[in-house]
C-alpha cells in the first residue's frame, strides 16, 4: 500500500473551537497513523504545550496559506471572522487533496456553522459542500454509534419543513447508499435496514397522517428493486414506529436505521453514543467522517474537551481507506 493510500488528512476546523486539541489528542493517541492536518501549526503547537503533550511533528502539519492567521487574532472560545475565513481556508485546502487524490480519506475537525456563513460561505456544512465540490447528487449523512448506525433522509431543516422536503426519492437514496456502504465498506454480509415512519406509531395505518403510506412505503418498495438489481445483498422493512425501532437497532436487531428528520435519529443515537458516534458522509469518492459534536466555544482553550468521538472517527476514516 502506498504512502497516499495509507494517508488521511485531517481539516483542523474551527481554530477558536475546540478542533486543534482534540486534533492534538487525536496526533498523541495515534503516533503511527499516517496523517496530514491542514491547519495552522502554530496554533497546534500552541493547543500542544497548554495540555502539555508532544508538539505534532512537521511531517503530519500541513499549515494552510491564509488560514495561518496571526496569533493575536484567534483566541480560544472567542470565534471571529478571522477564525471564520481560517477554517474555511483548512477546509478548502483538505478537500483540494481529497479530490487529488493527495489523501485516501478526509476526517474533519467541528466548524462553526454560524461564522463560516458570516464568512460567506454558502452551503448548510460540511457535506452539503463536500458533495458539491465532488459533483455528486446521491449522498446522505450516516452516524455511526456503532449500535445503532442512523442515516437521515433529510438535514439540517426546521422541523416544520420536513414533512413538505420529505419525499420518496430522498427515503431511496438514503437507504439504497447505506446498504451499499454497509456491505461493500462494513463487512456486512446482508444488510438489515430499518426505516423508520414520520408519526407517532408509524401513522396508525392512517390515523396519524400519510406520510408512511405516501412515501415511505414507495420508497421502500422502490428501494428493495434498485439494491435487488444491482446484487446488494439487504432486508429492507418498515416503517417501523419511531419510538421503538432505535432500541431494536442497539439490541442488534438491524445493522441500520434511515430516519427521516435530524432529531428523529441523532437524540436516540446521541443518548447511547455521545462520546464515540462518528458522522460519515455515503457517496462521496473518498471516505469522509467527523466527530458528533461541535466547536464547543465553552470549553475551548481547558483542554478538557474529550477527544473519543474524534480518535473514533480518525480510525473508522483511517479503516474505509482501507477498505
Amino acid at each position: 500500500m502506498s504512502e497516499i493510500q495509507r494517508t488521511v488528512g485531517i481539516s483542523m476546523g474551527d481554530p477558536a473551537g475546540i478542533g486543534p486539541e482534540i486534533v492534538v489528542r487525536a496526533l498523541a493517541a495515534r503516533p503511527d497513523l499516517k496523517v496530514r492536518v491542514f491547519g495552522a501549526s502554530h496554533i497546534l503547537n500552541a493547543a500542544a504545550a497548554r495540555m502539555r503533550l508532544p508538539l505534532p511533528g512537521a511531517d503530519r502539519i500541513c499549515s494552510v496559506t491564509g488560514g495561518d492567521v496571526d496569533r493575536e487574532d484567534i483566541v480560544p472560545g472567542r470565534p471571529n471572522l478571522a477564525s471564520a475565513h481560517a477554517q474555511l481556508s483548512y477546509l478548502t485546502a483538505a478537500t483540494d487533496a481529497a479530490l487529488a487524490g493527495e489523501i485516501a480519506a478526509l476526517c474533519t475537525a467541528p466548524i462553526s456553522k454560524e461564522w463560516i456563513a458570516r464568512a460567506g460561505f454558502h452551503f448548510p456544512g460540511h457535506t452539503e459542500y463536500l458533495a458539491a465540490r465532488a459533483g455528486v447528487v446521491d449522498f446522505a449523512m450516516m452516524l455511526a454509534g456503532p449500535r445503532p448506525r442512523v442515516v437521515l433522509a433529510t438535514r439540517h431543516i426546521a422541523l416544520r419543513d420536513v414533512p413538505a422536503q420529505l419525499t420518496v426519492e430522498e427515503i431511496v437514496r438514503a437507504t439504497v447508499l447505506v446498504a451499499r456502504t454497509l456491505v461493500m465498506h462494513f463487512g456486512v454480509g446482508r444488510a438489515r435496514v430499518a426505516v423508520a415512519g414520520l408519526n407517532p406509531h408509524a401513522g396508525e395505518a392512517g390515523r396519524f397522517g400519510d406520510e408512511e403510506a405516501r412515501l415511505v412505503l414507495p420508497g421502500i418498495r422502490l428501494s428493495r428493486a434498485q439494491l435487488e438489481r444491482e446484487r446488494v445483498p439487504a432486508v429492507i422493512t418498515g416503517p417501523h414506529p419511531p419510538d421503538a425501532v432505535f432500541r431494536q437497532a442497539s439490541l442488534g436487531g438491524f445493522d441500520a436505521v434511515v430516519a427521516l428528520y435530524h432529531d428523529q435519529g441523532l437524540i436516540p443515537l446521541k443518548l447511547l453514543h455521545f462520546d464515540d458516534a462518528v458522522n460519515v458522509t455515503l457517496g462521496l469518492p473518498f471516505p469522509r467522517t467527523s466527530p458528533d459534536h461541535g466547536t464547543a466555544y465553552d470549553i475551548a482553550g481547558t483542554g478538557r474537551a474529550n477527544p473519543s468521538s474524534f480518535v473514533a472517527a480518525l480510525d473508522l476514516a483511517a479503516q474505509l481507506a482501507r477498505s
